[in-house]
């Protein structure tokens, strides 16, 4: 069976058009992996002013700070906040570069006839998909700081533009996981079992 894109009517497989709105179906999206290494770029290149701008801008009494993202983990850890350090560490740097690695990976393994498993793979396409959303932890924590701390001239907390970008990057990311057709992981198992029994 096919389905259509665009009203969602199933087809036998091998009808060509669809006969309730007339859009051409394809059993499997042919430019998604295009998609997925588009967006999976741009998410890359707004990962990077992420970690090198300031992701707040503090200012008391009249001093100004920033903090760039390894730089608060490391200033939160010499204050002895090694928990939260950790959980801002692990959400900034551990989550995106292992989200960036593992959709990068997949999308190059199912390119070509692989020996992996295809449950695993999938298993590391829903984990990806799962731990998108909690990605923007900082940029909410940013948020919260934003709104509570605000009084004048005693102190104040602003977004940097690192909060931005890194915002974007999650973004970015999420719609590259998005446009990644898991359908094309159990491909493998049609082609292995198509060659076996010739």
């Amino acid at each position: 069976m096919v389905g259509c894109r665009q009203c969602t009517r199933v087809w036998p497989i091998g009808t060509e058009v669809c006969g309730l709105c007339g859009s051409s179906l394809e059993s499997r999206d042919r430019t998604s992996l295009q998609r997925v290494f588009a967006w999976w770029l741009v998410g890359l290149l707004f990962y990077i002013p992420a970690n090198l701008y300031p992701m707040l801008i503090t200012r008391t009494m009249g001093r100004e700070s920033d903090a760039t993202i390894v730089g608060g983990v490391i200033e939160l850890a010499q204050y002895g906040a090694w928990g939260v350090a950790f959980i801002v560490f692990f959400a900034s740097v551990v989550i995106p570069v292992g989200k960036f690695i593992a959709i990068a990976y997949l999308a190059m393994v199912v390119r070509r006839p692989h020996g992996h498993k295809p449950r695993n793979l999938l298993h590391l396409f829903e984990l990806v998909e799962w731990i998108g959303r909690w990605s923007m932890i900082d940029v909410f924590v940013v948020a919260i700081l934003v709104a509570l701390v605000q009084f004048n001239l005693i102190a104040t907390i602003n977004p940097g533009i690192a909060a931005v970008s890194f915002a974007l990057s999650v973004v970015f990311t999420m719609l590259s996981a998005m446009s990644f057709d898991s359908r094309r992981i159990w491909d493998e198992i049609e082609i292995i079992s198509e060659e076996s029994s010739k």
